[in-house]
């Protein structure tokens, strides 16, 4: 089905009039396709994922990672942006350099990559498994500060230890709507 915006009425996440190519730190979510447990009903995927994200910056040389955790349905990351001196020396001297990449790429070219080693490993070992485990679209939030960077590093570090109560949880997921 093509989009119509009449029907579909999808809210972008973006933050209006922000440039997204430029130094910042971002905290992401990304969740599995409707929150169901890939990530921990599947060890190699989730080494993948790992592998994937480690590799980010080896894809993009302005780009260094900061806490991660993968949840049972759901991943968290902080992003950091920045080009330093030497990086935009080292740009400048390249024939056809392309501008920094937004979050948006990033993150598309992660869950592309994720995908891809998923299908692969699916054939190699001829698994009964799904392939797409990706969810629509993700989560960011434009880390403002020091102070909160330092709490969201928190958050991400102690996010495992509170899966019970994580709103991601299938089985709050499910109490909640039982209440409505």
């Amino acid at each position: 089905m093509k989009y119509n915006p009449d029907i579909h009425h999808r809210k972008s996440i973006r933050l209006k009039g922000y440039d997204y190519s430029q130094g910042g730190a971002y905290f992401i979510m990304i969740c599995a396709r409707n929150k169901e447990l890939y990530f921990q009903q599947h060890p190699e995927l989730k080494r993948i994922l790992i592998r994937q994200w480690q590799e980010i910056p080896d894809r993009y040389a302005n780009i260094r990672l900061d806490e991660f955790v993968i949840m049972p349905n759901h991943i968290h990351g902080i992003i950091i942006v920045g080009a330093t001196l030497a990086v935009a020396q080292a740009r400048e001297k390249r024939a056809g350099a392309r501008p920094a990449p937004t979050i948006g790429e990033i993150i598309g070219i992660f869950k592309s990559l994720c995908l891809h080693g998923w299908l692969k490993y699916i054939k190699e070992n001829r698994i009964d498994a799904v392939g797409k485990f990706w969810q629509r679209n993700y989560y960011e939030h434009i880390i403002r500060n020091e102070d909160e960077l330092n709490q969201i590093r928190k958050y991400i570090a102690e996010n495992p230890l509170k899966w019970e109560r994580d709103e991601e949880n299938p089985i709050n997921i499910k109490s909640t709507m039982k209440r409505q």
